[in-house]
């Protein structure tokens, strides 16, 4: 395991894998460049051979599940495999830039109440994707479910997204992406973040009642609840590769990711908030259809994905 000059924290990655394709192995590539001498690769029932095209290398461990599990129960199933004491988690779609683990790392080290962390993620294009995400009100949720799809720049998706956090999308209200500060969040993309083992153990992991997206969302809504702290460390980046899976089923993913948000929101209403959900049932149906026509045309911006 990769071991944080002058820490004792030890470091291992899950990927949860399902026809990566050769994302696959230059992911792995990306980690051993990185130094990472345990990886636990979850292959959730490939059919290209990705799985089978990793190099013998003993830092590398395969664990076939035979059925598509999902995200969140892979990632479950290779995070029992090891004793680490922080798991980077990851897409396989992934490339790790140098020293991102180290600065990862170092925000642990820094907080002993952190929990889950965040790198900064580019796109393919180099731009910024808004990983780092606050938990909505229930207004700009509305606004989000409403208008993301259409205008994506709006300011409830705005919020929602971040924006702040980026140069790029106008003036900044909070530490500049490039400025390397850590900066305390709501919630972090699973597409890849470093956890503290501890913490995964004591929320009982990801929750398996999502299949796929917002399994992140939970998680992090759970370790707040615990008394755990999320952080975004743009001192660390990674590229992502995004798409592969939606790309060969859009409408299955689409689906997926409404009935994932459905999911969060019942879990999250209290007391008079459940009052809401047929409302909120209503909102995601109506942007599941326009997400699914825009879908058929094809998305004109980047940031749509899924209803993101």
């Amino acid at each position: 395991m990769v071991q944080e000059t002058g820490a004792r924290a030890t470091v291992a990655a899950v990927v949860v894998n399902h026809n990566a394709g050769d994302s696959l192995g230059a992911f792995l590539s990306s980690l051993r460049a990185e130094m990472v001498t345990d990886v636990i690769v979850v292959d959730n029932a490939s059919t290209d051979g990705s799985s089978d095209g990793i190099a013998p290398d003993p830092a590398v461990r395969v664990i076939r599940t035979g059925v598509n599990l999902g995200y969140g129960s892979g990632a479950n199933r290779g995070l029992a495999q090891t004793d680490a004491d922080l798991v980077l988690i990851s897409n396989p779609d992934v490339s790790v830039h140098s020293g991102a683990l180290t600065a990862l790392s170092a925000a642990f080290a820094a907080d002993p109440t952190l929990a889950i962390a965040g790198p900064r993620i580019l796109e393919a294009d180099g731009t910024r994707y808004p990983s780092a995400r606050r938990f909505p009100s229930m207004a700009v949720a509305a606004g989000h479910v409403l208008l993301g799809t259409l205008s994506p720049g709006n300011r409830f998706s705005r919020r929602y997204r971040m924006a702040d956090l980026d140069p790029e999308s106008g003036p900044a209200s909070g530490p500049a992406v490039g400025s390397g500060a850590t900066v305390s969040v709501d919630w972090v993309s699973g597409a890849c973040f470093m956890a503290r083992a501890s913490a995964l153990k004591e929320l009982g992991g990801f929750d398996e009642s999502y299949f796929m997206y917002v399994e992140d969302l939970d998680l992090c809504w759970r370790a707040h609840r615990a008394g755990w702290a999320v952080a975004y460390v743009p001192g660390a980046t990674i590229t992502h590769i995004q798409g592969m899976a939606t790309a060969r089923h859009p409408y299955r993913m689409l689906l997926a990711h409404h009935r994932s948000a459905f999911h969060f929101a019942s879990k999250r209403a209290q007391g008079w908030r459940r009052l809401a959900l047929p409302g909120v049932a209503v909102l995601l149906a109506t942007r599941l259809a326009v997400a699914g026509a825009r879908q058929a045309i094809g998305p004109r911006h980047k940031n749509e994905r899924q209803g993101d």
